[in-house]
């Protein structure tokens, strides 16, 4: 497989970056994923919208000109790999670059460019079935609507959530619903859609905002109010929403089913509207 570094398509085998570079020593950098279905990407702009705003929030000095090369270069690198037919994922990662001595105030340094490929099954099954979850605190940085590659809560957060035997984990801060490890997410009450509002405490998602749009499309009522813990018994639906996860039912919580214990009319609406947006919208 090959993977673009600094300007260079070079085998995954033969890549490297410095020792000294400051995605290595301070996580000191963005990332973003990026849907491809044959060949094209999805959402593109949006995605680089948010790389844009990642970058001017840690002084990172990347261009918009170079940003906007960047789909080129994976388009590319879809095609050097086998991976412009089915469905695939971009990965880009923008760090500040390689600076010594370590110092924790910002280098002058050039940064640090580097994306790979993969393709990419859905998960159907999980989608079809629903899957479980426990809670957890969010012990995560304050900063989470910057897409930065400090992922270890994250990391150790969906870890606890395998060692329970279950698939991942429904974080609450301050008794209140925030995200799940590498997903945003939504609930139904009475029939109405609900989600923690846009602050710095989440990830202004790109499947998050389709699925308000879709909401708006077919007059779901919409409330971006936080889930309070104690109202998790009356939660009748429950799914994750993000780039990879699609839109995936969460079925049980700590042990207890959310709703009837399947996935309810509302999810699978939206995951319908999803998959059609994603295989006609894919583009740029």
């Amino acid at each position: 497989m090959n993977v673009y570094v600094n300007g260079s398509f070079t085998p995954i085998e033969e890549a490297s970056v410095p020792v000294t570079d400051r995605g290595f020593l301070f996580g000191d950098g963005i990332y973003e994923v990026i849907r491809s279905v044959e060949g094209r990407f999805f959402r593109t702009e949006a995605h680089l919208k948010r790389m844009r705003e990642g970058l001017r929030a840690l002084s990172i000095p990347f261009g918009d000109e170079e940003l906007a090369q960047l789909p080129d270069y994976g388009r590319k690198l879809l095609e050097m790999n086998g991976h412009s037919t089915g469905e695939a994922t971009l990965y880009i990662q923008i760090t500040r670059g390689a600076a010594w001595p370590r110092t924790h105030s910002y280098p002058d340094t050039e940064p640090t460019c580097f994306f790979y490929t993969n393709s990419f099954e859905p998960y159907r099954k999980l989608h079809r079935e629903g899957i479980k979850a426990i809670t957890l605190p969010d012990l995560r940085w304050s900063r989470c609507n910057l897409k930065t590659v400090n992922l270890l809560p994250n990391a150790m957060a969906r870890q606890q959530a395998v060692e329970a035997g279950t698939n991942s984990a429904v974080m609450i801060r301050d008794g209140q619903i925030t995200e799940s490890p590498n997903a945003n997410i939504f609930a139904v009450m009475d029939g109405e859609l609900y989600t923690y509002p846009l602050c710095s405490y989440i990830l202004d998602g790109i499947t998050r905002q389709l699925v308000l749009e879709i909401a708006e499309e077919f007059s779901i009522p919409l409330n971006t109010v936080p889930v309070q813990q104690e109202q998790l018994h009356q939660v009748e639906e429950l799914f994750f929403s993000g780039t990879t996860t699609d839109i995936q039912p969460v079925v049980e919580i700590d042990g207890r089913p959310v709703g009837t214990g399947k996935p309810g009319p509302v999810t699978r609406k939206i995951q319908k509207a999803h998959r059609k947006a994603l295989n006609q919208q894919s583009g740029n």
